[in-house]
């Protein structure tokens, strides 16, 4: 159920693209007119992420998830009735808040009831989901825009969100760690259902109560505010630099390598493909990267996946001024790690921070991600305007991964001590619980 939330997240977020040119002609809108358009949608989607995400630590991942989906179905469907371009700006930017919403709820969630040894690997797939949404709005727009224009995609485009959000309402179970201060037995059902032998004379707790006074008073401050006091400062601002240096190079290269390679003399199809392959190499990727992160720590992973990647991004470099098999190869090569070192730092997110200030932790490195994902681009425009080779400009791309892999091993040293005060916290609150130890089970995400 997460995964189609992610599906039709991805098929709105990237169907803008395809409805926008479409919209132009109609409206005789100029080029220019577009980029608002565009710019709505992310700073929406900046919304959702900043200051929506976080009210899934009062109203619950599964409230959240349910109303960002109905949210960003209902502005879909009225996008199709717009009028004129400020109307299809503001619908956008609605959207993209509903859009901005869903995705860290939706991660958080399945990240708590997958196994904390596979984790990543859940994640990573819940995230092929987004790409492969990507990949069915062209699909799709294809389809639908030459036959019947632009307004029925929006139209179908919002009607199937609604639709899952009933199925939603049904059937999506709710986080046992939010529940269980709430809702014990709501919470014990769900657990009853991941595990029937459960004993039903077994105290069932949430974490910060199982280990004492020190983690229930750490649960009266905002998740918000969590991430930013003591050590949870320095890992938030150094998870920061890599979401913001790998979104920098993902928009970048999908920005412009279309662009650069008709520049180069490459027919459009080759650079349509080419672009399709950096978002198929992520999708292959990401089944060989979650599980390795899952056994062989996911830090240290993430960082050579950063390291090939400034490797890939620099063959690609040399081989857009060859023969388009050529370019193809490297692409695909390229997106291996950079659309699966975004995955891949999503799911870096998921077991860095605990569940009670995840949701708010992936919400705002997602948000604040976005920044390397405007800058990226216009960076790009200006090295290219000022006449600088793309060549040049795709070495620099690559010298970035690596200083993202720079600030995943130093995480990774920074995560280490943070673990080790949690766990003597919870040896401390573990012999306060004394002879009650036996029967009672601490539910913490992890």
């Amino acid at each position: 159920m997460t995964g189609l939330v992610m599906f039709l997240d991805g098929l709105d977020t990237q169907a803008i693209s395809f409805v926008a040119p479409a919209v132009a002609r109609e409206w005789s809108l100029p080029v220019a007119a577009l980029g608002p358009i565009f710019s709505a949608s992310i700073v929406g989607l900046m919304i959702g992420y900043l200051v929506l995400s976080p009210l899934a630590h009062r109203i619950g991942h599964r409230k959240l998830v349910i109303a960002a989906t109905a949210l960003f179905g209902v502005f879909t469907v009225l996008c199709a009735v717009a009028g004129n371009e400020t109307q299809l700006i503001a619908l956008r930017l609605l959207t993209g808040a509903g859009l901005g919403a869903a995705i860290p709820s939706a991660v958080a969630l399945a990240s708590e009831f997958a196994p904390a040894r596979r984790r990543s690997t859940f994640v990573m797939l819940i995230y092929c989901w987004l790409a492969l949404g990507f990949v069915a709005a062209s699909l799709i727009s294809g389809a639908v825009i030459p036959a019947w224009g632009w307004r029925p995609l929006f139209v179908l485009g919002g009607i199937l969100p609604l639709l899952l959000a009933l199925v939603l309402l049904r059937l999506l179970p709710d986080s046992p760690s939010y529940l269980l201060p709430r809702d014990a037995a709501r919470a014990r059902a769900t657990l009853r259902r991941l595990d029937p032998d459960l004993d039903p004379t077994t105290r069932v707790l949430p974490a910060e109560r199982a280990s004492g006074a020190a983690g229930a008073s750490a649960r009266t401050r905002s998740p918000l505010i969590e991430l930013f006091r003591r050590h949870w400062l320095v890992s938030t601002a150094l998870l920061w630099i890599a979401f913001m240096l790998n979104l920098g190079v993902f928009y970048a290269v999908q920005s412009w390598l279309p662009t650069i390679l008709g520049r180069l003399g490459h027919a459009p199809s080759t650079a349509v493909l080419a672009t399709a392959l950096t978002t198929i190499g992520g999708i292959v990727a990401a089944l060989v990267i979650g599980p390795s992160m899952d056994r062989r720590g996911p830090f240290g992973t993430l960082g050579v996946v950063y390291l090939l990647g400034a490797v890939f991004v620099s063959m690609l470099a040399f081989a857009v001024t060859g023969e388009s098999w050529l370019v193809l190869g490297a692409a695909f090569l390229a997106g291996t790690c950079v659309t699966g070192g975004q995955m891949s730092v999503v799911a870096l997110a998921t077991v860095l921070y605990p569940p009670r200030i995840r949701p708010t932790g992936v919400g705002w490195a997602l948000g604040i991600g976005r920044i390397g994902g405007i800058l990226g681009p216009l960076l790009v425009g200006f090295a290219l305007g000022g006449g600088t080779a793309p060549r040049t400009v795709f070495v620099v791309m690559g010298v970035v991964l690596l200083v993202a892999s720079g600030a995943v091993m130093a995480l990774a040293r920074v995560s280490r001590t943070v673990r080790t005060d949690a766990r003597r916290a919870d040896s401390a609150g573990s012999s306060a619980a004394g002879s009650d130890a036996a029967r009672t089970v601490a539910v913490t995400g992890d």
